[in-house]
């Protein structure tokens, strides 16, 4: 992914990123990520590409599934350290595109939206057979992706607000030409000064998703809304889509 995105998850990110007991980390959230991933490791080991502080990878490991993870932050790794050691959880520091994990594996699975850190469509094509290199004939790789919000956006506009809430908003800039967008999230308390942080993504519709995936080898078996099984809808604003390697013979 290259300096940028090394730079972007720097140790300050790393320090903010946990969030015990709520947002990305609230039971609600947390708890239905990791029973479908054990579920569809089916006895098997798993493979985390970009695995950050381990949010799913530490619960899914206490879940009984080994995981192994991949990662190009290595302030993000010393966070997981701190929660599990090598020998619980291994990682390897590098490219998910293009760095390799000992082993084979039943699952690979990435989670809120990160193949879109990568941000060309050869990187995430690349992504996918990576994912396809690493799995055992049968192998699932899941993907947990947002859906572009382009119908909120008129024509002459590139920005459109995502999310409000108390001491937060965020913005997201589009590029149309290239799909790519910027997320803006502000932080601010009760005084005039506000906190920006921005990360760049490239976004990718469900069906351009699912033409990568062919291209790797892999057939679409299911999409959902999210990770309880809800239905996939034209109005979903996220999907958890798993993608199969065919079985040998």
């Amino acid at each position: 992914m290259g300096r940028e995105q090394e730079e972007l998850w720097d140790a300050e990110t790393a320090r903010e990123y946990d969030t015990p007991g709520t947002g990305m980390f609230a039971p609600e959230v947390l708890g239905p990520t990791v029973e479908r991933l054990a579920a569809l490791a089916d006895g098997g080991a798993a493979l985390e590409f970009a695995i950050g502080t381990g949010r799913v990878a530490v619960p899914l490991a206490r879940r009984g599934v080994p995981v192994t993870g991949i990662d190009l932050s290595r302030p993000m790794i010393d966070r997981l350290r701190a929660k599990a050691d090598g020998a619980t959880i291994p990682v390897v520091v590098g490219d998910m595109a293009t760095a390799t994990a000992p082993g084979t594996f039943r699952l690979v699975y990435l989670v809120f939206n990160t193949i879109a850190n990568l941000l060309t469509q050869d990187a995430q094509v690349a992504c996918f057979r990576n994912a396809a290199r690493h799995l055992t004939p049968g192998g699932r790789f899941v993907i947990e992706l947002w859906v572009p919000e382009l119908r909120k956006l008129p024509p002459g506009r590139q920005a459109v607000v995502c999310r409000v809430e108390t001491g937060y908003i965020g913005l997201d800039t589009y590029d149309t030409l290239h799909q790519h967008v910027v997320s803006h999230h502000f932080t601010f308390g009760a005084g005039r000064d506000a906190r920006l942080f921005r990360t760049p993504h490239r976004y990718i519709w469900p069906a351009e998703l699912d033409l990568m995936a062919r291209l790797a080898g892999f057939a679409l078996e299911s999409r959902h809304a999210d990770w309880n099984g809800t239905e996939f809808t034209a109005e979903s604003p996220s999907h958890v889509s798993v993608y199969r390697l065919p079985h040998d013979g």
